[in-house]
């Protein structure tokens, strides 16, 4: 990573300090630049081109019946600020945004300040806001829709959600979202990529979130389903999945660095229908280490679904699952078998300890000492394993790593009937082909090992 200027410098200090009253990159890049601002008519049907310079000015919308068109190569960069002064890009429910890039020409999304060669630090977070995509699909609140936290309340662009499981909000391929993560509202910080109420005709292919402040990808509802997802050292969550998310993820890779991040995966719900159930397949998540306090993955409330053929690395704690006594809860959804987690391995994680992977937890200090012994045994009657992938990867810090296992660990593997997923013959991510290849953050700005 190159860190040439005093510039640099100096902003990478003051996010990683936590100074959050600062919001401005000192960098100043030349030339002219489309400004992008919203007077309530949205962005209109419109294509930005690559060879422009654009920057988002304040939320910008893309309106119901609107269609925004990226070219590949096309780089967005968004004025710093937060609450009235943040700036993020929202896809309207009834609206579509076509952004397809391609392996040598992403579609990259940053902050005003960045020039792509190192002026601003990979860990810096919270510059701008980020992508929010609302679409018609189903989502578990009492009205069948929700307005997107952050968002003003009396703008109708803010809702989502609907009965069309099949909807289609455009397409997301080669697409990179960085430094995001500024408050839209006091305490609510914007996700990299927010999907709300999205649906399954849309293409989510190869997109990225590196270094937000709040979550990477949130799934709040619908039926989306993803694969090839990088959400790198992220401030939250790098996945999280609620509002009655039932969409399938494949080939996706949590990273956290040094002392950020939460969980890798979070799940949670609010005992609404549809339930939160994603199947999550080849996914590779790596924490902060074993030092830091920190769980791999959370089933919260009444949340459920299956995590299946994945690797586990570096997380001092594993696989939670919430008992709160409800009929409803998790653990409840876990005897009743709607919680699987099948042929995964597990290193340096939970303590490095089969018996401690897979646990019960109580928010009300309950005991809960029969709960957890019986989840536990489901590390070896899942078909998981404690196996170490031999993945090149240091969690301390953001450095040069190689996400290809050495030890591919094919072992006995977790076959879907979903006709959705690819056939992999690998745990994890990454098999013998890295798909982080060319387009992304981390290939580069020299960050993946050949």
């Amino acid at each position: 990573m190159k860190k040439n200027n005093f510039l640099a410098v100096f902003i990478g200090i003051v996010f990683l300090t936590g100074i959050h009253s600062c919001r401005e990159s000192e960098y100043i890049l030349p030339g002219e630049f489309t400004v992008i601002s919203d007077n309530g008519g949205g962005t209109g049907t419109t294509t930005w081109k690559a060879d422009q310079k654009y920057l988002l000015d304040g939320i910008v919308y893309v309106n119901e019946g609107q269609t925004l068109t990226i070219e590949p190569g096309t780089v967005i960069r968004a004025k710093t600020g937060q609450e009235e002064n943040a700036s993020a890009l929202v896809v309207a429910r009834g609206a579509e945004i076509i952004a397809e890039g391609t392996p040598d020409a992403p579609i990259v999304f940053t902050v005003e300040g960045d020039d792509l060669q190192g002026s601003v630090p990979a860990e810096a977070n919270g510059l701008w806001g980020g992508v929010i995509v609302l679409g018609d699909a189903p989502v578990n609140t009492v009205s069948g829709e929700q307005m997107m936290e952050g968002i003003p309340f009396e703008d109708p662009r803010g809702m989502y959600g609907g009965t069309n499981a099949n909807d289609n909000s455009g397409v997301l391929k080669y697409v990179s979202i960085r430094h995001g993560g500024t408050q839209l509202s006091q305490g609510n910080e914007i996700n990299g990529l927010t999907l709300g109420g999205v649906g399954d005709q849309t293409t989510l292919e190869y997109v990225e979130v590196i270094s937000n402040r709040d979550d990477g990808f949130e799934f709040f509802g619908g039926t989306v389903n993803g694969r090839y997802l990088l959400a790198g050292f992220c401030g939250d969550d790098a996945f999280d999945f609620d509002l009655g998310y039932t969409g399938s993820c494949q080939f996706i890779v949590g990273l956290q660095a040094g002392s950020a991040g939460d969980l890798l995966v979070e799940l949670s719900d609010n005992e609404g229908t549809p339930a939160t159930r994603p199947h999550i397949t080849n996914g590779t998540f790596i924490g902060r280490g074993m030092d830091e306090n920190g769980q791999a993955a959370s089933f919260d409330n009444s949340s459920a679904g299956i995590i299946s053929n994945s690797l586990f690395l570096h997380q001092k704690q594993g696989i939670f699952i919430e008992y709160s006594g409800d009929q409803l809860d998790s653990y409840q959804q876990f005897l009743d078998g709607k919680i699987k987690i099948l042929n995964n391995a597990f290193y340096m994680t939970g303590n490095n300890s089969a018996l401690n992977i897979l646990s019960v937890y109580s928010l009300n200090f309950e005991d809960v000492t029969e709960q957890d012994e019986l989840v536990s045994q489901h590390f070896e009657a899942g078909n998981n394993l404690l196996e170490n992938p031999q993945i090149d990867y240091n969690p301390q810090e953001i450095s040069r790593m190689n996400l290809i296992p050495e030890n591919l660990i094919p072992g006995e593997l977790y076959v879907t009937t979903n006709p959705w997923f690819q056939n992999a013959n690998f745990k994890g991510a990454l098999g013998q082909i890295n798909w982080l290849k060319r387009w992304s953050f981390l290939d580069l700005e020299g960050l993946l090992k050949e």
